[in-house]
């Protein structure tokens, strides 16, 4: 059977004062392996280096990191993501999610958060979703507690 989650995308920025390898290995605990990475440099506003890093997983891989991160939410973010899921949701039905960077590389822990966080995009496969999205990502979150 085909993985009903099509795509997932993390993607963050990392300042120059962040420790970089830190935040790596903590994005790479919480997706459950080293997925390859693609990496953009910028310059900031007073001269300061910002990378972006994108992670794309397709198919079984993003299924299971979704998994893994969603094992990681608390009961609070799940009711969080839940009660308001149609303020996350796209037209597709593409599930988004802000999580913590710090509290992330502190104690591996998942958590919402609105500032300067680790952005989670989860693509299903529209098929599965089609008429009752709600449902779909209520099992998905039951399913991965």
């Amino acid at each position: 059977m085909a993985s009903a989650v099509q795509s997932l995308e993390v993607s963050y920025f990392v300042q120059m004062t962040e420790d970089e390898e830190k935040l790596r290995r903590a994005v790479a605990a919480l997706l459950g392996g080293e997925p390859p990475e693609e990496r953009q440099e910028a310059e900031g506003h007073h001269g300061n280096r910002i990378v972006w890093v994108r992670v794309h997983l397709t198919g079984d891989e993003a299924e299971a990191a979704l998994r893994g991160i969603l094992s990681r939410l608390g009961a609070d973010e799940r009711r969080a993501i839940l009660g308001g899921l149609r303020d996350v949701l796209d037209e597709h039905n593409a599930l988004y999610i802000r999580l913590s960077k710090q509290v992330l590389v502190m104690t591996g822990g998942a958590v919402l958060a609105s500032s300067d966080p680790i952005r989670v995009k989860v693509k299903p496969r529209s098929y599965v979703v089609k008429r009752d999205p709600e449902g779909f990502y209520a099992r998905l979150f039951e399913e991965s507690a």
